[in-house]
């Protein structure tokens, strides 16, 4: 079994930053890739940005520029530092880890809200 925690989520005013931190622990042998997740209600679930293994990076158009993923694989902990935040990031965001020979598992989410 794997488990991710996430932290970090809350409310800020819009210009502000917040930093998510997810931690995976586990039967874990080796993970592939980490990344993160958003959801706003009545919407599918997006990608923010993702970090492989060898330190490929993606991020969606929309948090370019603003928002940061880093990993620390010895740890087993995933990062995304977002700064100005705007209200269009308000959203759920969920911690993602892809597991060699297990597959993908989530966090159960954290509340970011941001207000005008």
């Amino acid at each position: 079994q794997v488990q991710l925690v996430e932290s970090g989520g809350g409310l800020v005013q819009s210009g502000g930053s917040l930093r998510l931190s997810c931690a995976a622990s586990g039967t874990i042998t080796s993970i592939d890739a980490m990344g993160w997740y958003r959801q706003v209600p009545g919407k599918e679930r997006e990608l923010v940005a993702a970090i492989s293994r060898g330190g490929t990076i993606n991020y969606a158009d929309l948090v370019k520029e603003r928002f940061t993923i880093s990993s620390d694989n010895a740890k087993k902990m995933v990062y995304l530092q977002m700064n100005n935040l705007k209200p269009e990031d308000t959203a759920v965001y969920y911690c993602n880890v892809r597991v060699r020979g297990l597959g993908d598992y989530w966090g159960q989410g954290t509340q970011v809200t941001v207000s005008s």
